[in-house]
């Protein structure tokens, strides 16, 4: 919109700063009517009044008779029973003492004192520390070098552990998983461990678990005698874990302020938890979701941070609001397929990728920009006279913005004064909050994730069924057989795609002993196993 008397009178009304935070939301380029907040006031008091229960224990998991503590990570006086406030204060100060041996040389590796930290973990026990890792981070500076494995596929482990030849006495690997049990970080630590085997080196001598008490990982950390053990509690989803020793450990270990992020998400609770709607950030950001998808998901929100920093932010907030909100279900059993889908980048980079379609394709969308007010420690340079290239990012954002708005694309934008340990926090704060009061507008479970699972145990399946087909041609060596005719000894006839798929797979894979014999047709295809 062009500067008007009307747009800046909105302006004024709707960006509204959070100056003990650092921080400022503008919701003025969102078109909600002046009654709309008015409007949706009785829900929002039903909103916090969940919240507050959420806070003082409530189980708000009913799937799996839990509560949700994150927010309890950050003010431990709030959680419910003395047992929990020492188990986090404890959990904290066994990071800092822990971090404190690894970065003076007393706790070291077989070459010696570590340099190198290898994370591995999936979902949320790698995103969010990937994020933050990657925000915060200072190349040639942090104490120790990080590295991510958070995923299993081989090709993967192959780049991480090529980054790591030759240094794997000097790398301390951190295992996080809340079962133990979950295949990604168990194949990762599989690997791992065949690794650094190979390099004539005691794996358990160089890790530490981050999982749950008495979680097949615990068990395996206590005989294996790993170097340290740190906590997960089931209240405390994946999602939702970076506050807790899941994110903690790897910031604290690269040598990141902790405490300064568990400050920022502090003070933003404490704003997110006003009843006054103009006055809480976390409110408004959950009503203007509702109020551009329609309260179902009809547009998707697509991240723009103006900040190399904060790349990996739309990553961490996929999972973050997608596995929240995205349910089949409603509190009372109603089918209702929620969600809002997330993707985004950094600018100015989407000046040159996907904004002429933000800009001129279909209006689906809601953006959030997040701005960053300092460029850089220290002066800027010149690239024009009077120009700086920040200032060029700024004009980028701002003409962005402009830009879209001009052709009804709404937007929000999010403004902090600079990437750190506390804006970080903030902004971690303030989606989580933003995540939960909305779920509560939906009428939805924002803290399962059944979805997740059913894909878990239809892997399971897939690989149940993998051995079965090899039980086939193992049978009879050297015998071909197309897919049909392994689904039909195995009495499973609507399972021949997934053989075949299965089958193509470890025939693409030296060593497996499956070779495919390729057709004119797919269901001609045969395959044979190797004595």
């Amino acid at each position: 919109m062009a500067t008007t008397t009307s747009s800046w009178d909105r302006f004024c009304r709707y960006n509204i700063g959070f100056p003990e935070v650092g921080f400022a939301i503008d919701i003025s380029r969102v078109p909600f009517g002046d009654d709309f907040l008015g409007r949706m006031e009785p829900e929002m008091k039903k909103a916090y009044a969940a919240m507050a229960e959420l806070e003082k224990g409530a189980i708000a998991n009913p799937d799996e008779k839990r509560m949700v503590g994150h927010y309890w990570l950050r003010s431990p006086e709030l959680a419910p029973t003395p047992a929990l406030r020492a188990a986090i204060e404890g959990a904290v100060s066994a990071i800092e003492s822990f971090t404190a041996k690894v970065h003076a040389g007393e706790v070291k590796g077989a070459a010696g004192k570590f340099e190198y930290l290898l994370c591995i973990g999936i979902g949320g026990s790698a995103l969010g520390p990937q994020f933050v890792a990657d925000a915060l981070g200072q190349p040639g500076k942090d104490k120790l070098k990080v590295l991510f494995i958070d995923n299993t596929d081989p090709d993967g482990f192959d780049r991480a552990f090529a980054e790591l030849e030759g240094k794997l006495g000097k790398t301390l690997a951190v295992v996080t998983s809340k079962s133990g049990s979950t295949p990604e970080p168990r194949n990762g630590m599989i690997e791992a461990q065949a690794r650094y085997a190979k390099a004539g080196l005691d794996f358990a001598k160089h890790a530490v678990a981050v999982t749950g008490e008495g979680s097949d990982l615990d068990k395996a950390a206590v005989k294996a005698g790993f170097l340290a053990r740190f906590p997960m509690w089931d209240w405390v989803g994946g999602r939702t874990s970076e506050l807790c020793a899941v994110g903690l450990l790897p910031a604290a270990l690269q040598g990141l302020d902790i405490r300064g992020m568990l400050a920022g998400a502090r003070k933003m609770d404490a704003l997110t938890r006003s009843t006054d709607t103009l006055r809480n950030p976390a409110a408004l950001l959950a009503l203007m979701w509702w109020f551009e998808t329609g309260g179902k998901g009809a547009k998707d929100m697509v991240i723009l941070p103006y900040k190399d920093r904060l790349l990996l932010l739309s990553r961490y907030l996929q999972q973050l609001i997608m596995e929240s909100l995205g349910k089949e279900k409603d509190l009372a059993g109603k089918t209702v397929n929620q969600g809002i889908s997330v993707y985004g980048n950094k600018g100015s980079t989407d000046q040159h990728a996907y904004v002429q379609q933000l800009r001129e394709g279909v209006n689906n969308f809601f953006a959030t920009f997040i701005e960053v007010l300092r460029d850089r420690d220290g002066a800027g340079l010149e690239v024009e006279p009077g120009v700086t290239s920040g200032d060029y990012l700024e004009g980028f954002l701002l003409g962005t913005r402009e830009a879209l708005t001009e052709n009804g694309r709404a937007s929000i934008t999010l403004t902090i004064e600079s990437v750190s340990a506390q804006s970080v926090g903030v902004l971690i704060a303030l989606f989580e909050r933003a995540v939960g009061l909305y779920a509560t507008l939906a009428g939805i479970n924002a803290y399962h994730q059944p979805g997740v699972e059913a894909g878990k145990k239809a892997a399971a399946s897939a690989l149940k069924l993998q051995g079965a087909a090899l039980g086939v041609l193992s049978a009879a060596p050297g015998k071909p057989f197309t897919a049909c005719e392994i689904a039909a000894k195995l009495e499973l006839e609507g399972q021949a795609e997934l053989i075949f798929k299965l089958l193509s797979h470890l025939a693409a894979n030296p060593g497996r002993r499956v070779v495919a014999n390729p057709a004119a047709g797919i269901a001609g295809t045969t395959f044979t196993v190797t004595p």
